[in-house]
């Protein structure tokens, strides 16, 4: 909150949350400031409530999570298809973990506005951003804003590549 105690902390693009306990809903208080420095597309989120930014680090660990799952289970299928030309059920595995990591994501993470956002751990890069000379709590999560738009294209891209590529397999070896 600023000085005068009513209204989220925000500069031009940098929204801090702080951890003031005001009252029995100062959890659902400290959520919303969150939704709106997410809505305002903040490019840094410092957030203070602990509890708070653990379930967003960890929403954004389990996204990214899916992601990864998705382009490295892709490339298993081709890598694992080209290797055993012979025997293209081994890749079919592969190729449905990637389709259904890309659902997950698309249906659960694909519109939320935390997507856009990546945890900030690297000590170099937050004495850079200038963002925690002023903080009071020991430890805030520090989101910064990233483009993401290559990230879905890719894992999107290799997704539906790779499940082709399994239906072409497994087309060949039936026919």
């Amino acid at each position: 909150m600023d000085a005068g105690g009513d209204r989220p902390l925000y500069s031009t693009n940098v929204a801090v949350i702080r951890e003031v306990y005001d009252g029995e809903d100062a959890p659902q208080a400290f959520a919303l400031e969150l939704e709106r420095a997410l809505d305002a597309e903040c490019t840094i989120i410092v957030i203070e409530p602990t509890q708070l930014g653990e379930e967003t680090a960890r929403w954004i660990y389990v996204g990214n999570c899916l992601h990864k799952t998705a382009v490295l289970s892709g490339l298993g299928a081709f890598v694992t298809g080209l290797i055993w030309s012979d025997k293209p059920i081994i890749c079919v595995p592969f190729g449905v973990l990637s389709l259904l990591c890309t659902g997950f994501y698309t249906v659960s993470w694909q519109f939320d506005n935390c997507v856009k956002y990546q945890e900030e751990r690297d000590p170099r890069r937050l004495s850079k951003l200038q963002v925690l000379t002023a903080m009071p709590a020991a430890s805030p999560i520090v989101l910064v804003r990233k483009d993401d738009t290559r990230r879905k294209i890719l894992h999107c891209s290799v997704s539906l590549a790779a499940a082709c590529f399994c239906a072409f397999k497994l087309y060949n070896t039936l026919k």
